[in-house]
C-alpha cells in the first residue's frame, strides 16, 4: 500500500471511530506501523481532582494503536493491552504517538508513548493486535 494509500485508508479508518471523535481526538499523523493522535484536555476529560481522567488517557492511547496496527491494510485486532500512568495531566495538549515494536502475518506489538505540551511523558501504553491475513492458496 502506498503512502498516500495508508493516510486516506486512516483518515476513513478514524472518521468511522465515533468514541474517539465525540472525546476530541484529532489524527495528526499516520505511516506504516506509526500513529500521532492528539487530544486538546477539556472539563469533560478531567475527574474531581482536575486531573485527566485515566480512562481518557487509555482512550487517547489505544486510539493511536489502532491506527498504527491498522496501518499496512489487514484488519488488526487488539488481544491485550496495558498502560502505566506517569504523571497527572491537567490542562493543554496531549499527543500519543505509537510505533510498531515487532511485527509477524498474525501478531503485532506496539508501544504508544502519551506526551504533554512541554514533551514530559505522561503516560506508556503497550499493546498487541490479532492479525486477520488471509489465507495463502497452495
Amino acid at each position: 500500500m502506498s503512502s498516500s494509500d495508508t493516510i486516506e485508508k486512516a483518515k476513513e479508518f478514524f472518521a468511522a471511530d465515533s468514541f474517539a471523535l465525540e472525546n476530541g481526538m484529532e489524527l495528526v499523523a499516520v505511516s506504516s506501523g506509526r500513529a500521532t493522535v492528539s487530544m486538546k484536555i477539556s472539563d469533560r476529560h478531567r475527574n474531581s481532582h482536575g486531573t485527566v481522567y485515566g480512562g481518557a488517557l487509555f482512550t487517547l492511547a489505544d486510539t493511536a494503536f489502532a491506527l498504527a496496527s491498522n496501518s499496512h491494510g489487514i484488519p488488526a485486532a487488539a488481544i491485550n493491552a496495558h498502560i502505566s500512568y506517569l504523571t497527572a495531566a491537567r490542562e493543554g495538549t496531549l499527543t500519543a504517538e505509537a510505533e510498531e515494536f515487532t511485527r509477524n502475518p498474525k501478531l503485532a506489538s506496539y508501544t504508544v508513548v502519551i506526551t504533554d505540551d512541554e514533551e514530559k511523558r505522561i503516560a506508556i501504553f503497550q499493546g498487541m493486535v490479532f492479525r486477520k491475513t488471509p489465507k495463502r492458496e497452495l
